[in-house]
């Protein structure tokens, strides 16, 4: 099975190749059951990757979506969720400026000292 550049220039020397023979010409065949059967997830894979296209790049936990929207608590905090805190790439210890308006509460990260 070619991978790689070698696969990129095979592709390319059979652009008016059919799609059949292309997976064929590559290498990404098998048996099953005495049948020839073409691997065409394999090859479009390996294609993608000689392509710089990482499919089995690092997983992200699935958790609650983002909402956007918080309460005050019973004890007049507001919360801001980590979720929102690791994705704005803030670190322990970032000061906030605090902008009131009737109704709303604008926070921005302060600029460094």
């Amino acid at each position: 099975m070619l991978e790689g550049a070698e696969l990129i220039a095979k592709t390319k020397a059979m652009a008016f190749a059919s799609r059949s023979e292309l997976v064929r010409e590559c290498g990404y065949v098998s048996t099953v059951n005495g049948k020839e059967r073409l691997n065409y997830t394999s090859f479009y894979e390996a294609l993608l990757n000689a392509k710089g296209v990482d499919l089995k790049g690092p997983k992200q936990r699935m958790g609650r979506k983002l909402t956007h929207k918080t309460k005050i608590q019973s004890d007049g905090k507001v919360i801001v969720g980590s979720a929102y805190i690791d994705g704005m790439k803030l670190e322990p210890g970032t000061v906030f400026d605090i902008e009131v308006g009737r109704t709303k509460v604008v926070l921005t990260a302060a600029a460094a000292d």
